[in-house]
């Protein structure tokens, strides 16, 4: 069944057009998943759970760095180097959002317009709207959708803005940094806690009259690298030099990916990072939805204005406003 077959009211249909690899039905899926329609949002769980047992077989890689680090140049040579290998790659790609207008670029699609070509690939920009880690809130159901569609490389290009990056080593299975060459200056100015959190560090733009910045720059994130407790015992996170430009080092770091997530399915790590991601995954919605279910009550909105204001002139500390908020809610509910 082909997207122009689908109709709005048929999740069944979308579930069978996905499933058989569908671009457009796919992108409609997407969109229904990503909408904050309460009608929508029951059909986007009815899709969702038909395709959930068809997902998980993907490799999932997230891809992080500051801005001018070069993500989305690497991206569209390392989906190229998977294409080229016969892999599906999908590209969720997250743009920062405006706090002032909500609204949000989406431009990497004309950022990767090599890759936004290959049919096999497909590149999903959605904005980050107020998620903090850099990632949206549907990313992680956007991501299922993919693997029931049957790509085989999931890559989730972050905003890489300084906010924490925890929120993208909750999703996927190897978190890769990307960083600029610039040896000891630019390690002053990466946190501890991102690289804490990077199974691989690739240092980009190693070309040309970069090529001894970016070898001094392996050399200090090497040894930075030596002072940290690693994630997995006997896995020590690797450096490796990329150029997108001139396309070296590419296949050394999809080597490095992969051996790696080898690595961790063989030694189970990988097992009990996606059950211990699921866990963290539920509790995250579970603070969401009770967030939700408080503004939509009439009742409970109006307490939640009567006890901000009260924190606000300093009357009332946050965590009792809160406590008041929730016992307030609690009542209405109960009534």
């Amino acid at each position: 069944m082909t997207a122009d077959r689908v109709e709005p009211g048929d999740p069944g249909g979308m579930v069978e057009a996905v499933l058989a690899g569908d671009r457009r039905a796919l992108a409609r899926a997407i969109t229904l998943v990503e909408s904050t329609k309460a009608a929508d949002r029951v059909r986007a769980e009815a899709v969702l759970t038909a395709l959930l047992p068809h997902a998980g077989k993907a490799r999932r890689i997230g891809i992080s760095g500051a801005p001018g680090a070069g993500k989305s140049t690497f991206i569209e040579a390392f989906g190229k180097h998977l294409t080229g290998q016969g892999l599906k790659v999908a590209v969720l790609a997250v743009d920062p959002s405006s706090r002032r207008s909500g609204g949000s670029i989406l431009g990497d699609k004309t950022r990767m317009e090599r890759l936004a070509r290959d049919p096999n690939a497909f590149i999903r920009p959605s904005p980050a709207g107020t998620t903090l880690g850099g990632v949206a809130r549907r990313t992680r159901e956007v991501m299922l959708l993919t693997e029931a569609a049957g790509f085989d490389v999931v890559l989730v290009e972050t905003v890489g803005v300084g906010q924490s990056e925890t929120a993208v080593s909750e999703m996927v299975d190897l978190f890769v940094l990307l960083v600029s060459p610039g040896g000891g200056d630019d390690l002053q100015g990466i946190k501890r806690g991102v690289m804490e959190l990077a199974d691989l560090i690739l240092v980009t733009k190693a070309d040309g009259d970069l090529v001894p910045a970016a070898r001094r720059a392996v050399a200090d994130y090497e040894a930075a690298l030596h002072l940290m407790r690693p994630k997995y015992p006997g896995l020590p996170p690797r450096v490796r030099p990329v150029s997108a430009l001139a396309h070296t080092g590419i296949a050394e770091a999809w080597e490095a990916m992969a051996a790696l997530h080898h690595a961790l399915a063989e030694g189970g790590h990988l097992k009990r990072l996606r059950a211990d991601q699921a866990r963290r995954w539920f509790w995250n919605e579970m603070q969401a939805v009770l967030v939700e279910a408080l503004a939509a009550d009439p009742a409970t909105a109006e307490a939640a204005d009567r006890v901000e204001a009260e924190v606000i002139a300093g009357r009332l500390l946050p965590d009792a406003a809160a406590r008041s908020l929730i016992a307030a809610f609690r009542g209405a509910t109960s009534a």
